[in-house]
């Protein structure tokens, strides 16, 4: 099936419709940050808000002074809320009521504390992710595992995954980045970030997924070249929750015009996807890839089930549906959409262009309505809207 370029103007009930799936914008009053089942979490106006109805009432709220700060969320399966603003984490486990700060803890056990900025605007993204995907069921217990996308604005950022293997209580340092020159806090030649011992750098993590099928993590970063030094790398980790230890191997370490500058990794019956943001000189290695876990470092073996032609790196894969969005300012589409529901074998693109330029990140599974939902960024950084796409029918 060839991609085709449509869109439907939204009806007065505010849904929009297309031949794969119904859309709609979140509300403009509360900022729904992330949703799991029939719950979400939410921020504005300087309060945090909680609903069990995915958002019709939000009968749980709390002064939160930072609300508009905040980067990242995730409601765990016990019911707590995990979500941080540029340097600062937070859990609340009673719905609500209250909420407690957290003290990272670095890979030796001591406190891991952000570094303080030169300028007090600009501390950084330490805990923001452009995956919306972290948490999944490992050995029987949840794990959630994250990197930040940091480096973009707000500052510069050590980079690090993280890991919290006790429902969101405590936080952890799985792995942490080294220090890249040219992300330094202050400008080009302030104060180093990141693990000084490690030869390892990057600019920010695109993604973070768990393959069940061999109990193992993989992590994608980006972007470029700095100095000789390559900053898109694949990682493969696994975790011994005995020893509460991590190990991590790098697969692949290369340029920027390669498949793997990707992100939206996800793993499915075994085999590991993802799409490609490559960019350079022509021509570009781009498009939806699938492979064997063991044949991630070799392109030779990788399928390719679809090519958009642009730059995109955001992807998600639930019950048969392959959605994965544009970077709106990187291709022609005002809000592009890639869909598949049938596991990539047949695909339609579509422009949800009454939307304006925007670029859909941070793509969270379905609630228990059957919608997902996604961030709509302008350019590919700044938050302005909340956009949820529901699937017609499956076919797989």
């Amino acid at each position: 099936m060839l991609p085709r370029v449509v869109s439907r103007c939204s009806e007065s009930n505010g849904v929009g419709s297309t031949e794969h799936f119904w859309y709609r914008v979140g509300p403009k009053e509360i900022y729904i940050d992330s949703q799991r089942d029939n719950k979400v979490f939410g921020y504005g106006n300087g309060k945090i808000f909680l609903s069990k109805d995915n958002g019709r009432t939000w009968p749980h709220s709390l002064a939160f002074p930072d609300a508009e700060h905040i980067g990242f969320s995730y409601i765990l399966n016990n019911g707590n809320i995990l979500f941080a603003t540029e340097t600062k984490l937070y859990v609340s486990t009673d719905n609500l009521k209250t909420y407690r700060p957290i003290t990272v803890k670095a890979q030796d056990g001591s406190d891991y504390i952000p570094h303080t900025p030169q300028n007090p605007e600009l501390p950084g993204w330490y805990f923001s992710p452009l995956h919306g995907v972290a948490a999944w069921e490992v050995k029987g217990k949840e794990m959630l595992v994250w990197g930040n996308y940091g480096n973009v604005m707000g500052g510069a950022a050590p980079i690090n995954i993280y890991s919290s293997a006790d429902g969101g209580q405590s936080v952890k340092i799985a792995y942490a980045f080294g220090q890249n020159p040219q992300w330094r806090d202050g400008g080009k030649n302030g104060t180093l970030l990141g693990a000084p011992s490690n030869p390892v750098i990057c600019r920010h993590v695109h993604c973070v997924a768990y393959n069940p099928a061999e109990n193992a993590f993989y992590a994608c970063t980006g972007d470029a070249d700095r100095d000789g030094k390559h900053e898109c790398h694949w990682l493969r980790g696994t975790y011994d929750a005995k020893k509460d230890q991590w190990n991590w191997n790098v697969l692949v370490s290369t340029q920027s015009n390669t498949r793997y500058k990707c992100g939206g990794i996800n793993c499915v019956d075994g085999k590991v996807y993802w799409i490609s943001d490559a960019n350079g000189p022509l021509p570009h290695d781009r498009g939806i890839f699938c492979c064997d876990p063991a044949d991630i470092p070799y392109p030779e073996k990788h399928t390719r089930l679809f090519n958009p032609q642009y730059e995109c790196a955001n992807m998600i894969i639930q019950d048969g549906v392959i959605l994965a969005a544009h970077y709106a300012t990187a291709s022609p589409y005002n809000t592009g959409i890639i869909y598949s529901p049938d596991m990539g074998k047949t695909w339609a693109q579509y422009d949800l262009k009454e939307l304006g330029k925007r670029s859909p990140t941070r793509f969270h599974r379905k609630n228990a309505e059957g919608w997902f939902r996604a961030d709509l960024r302008s350019g590919w950084i700044k938050r302005e809207e909340v956009l949820f796409i529901k699937p017609k029918g499956r076919r797989r």
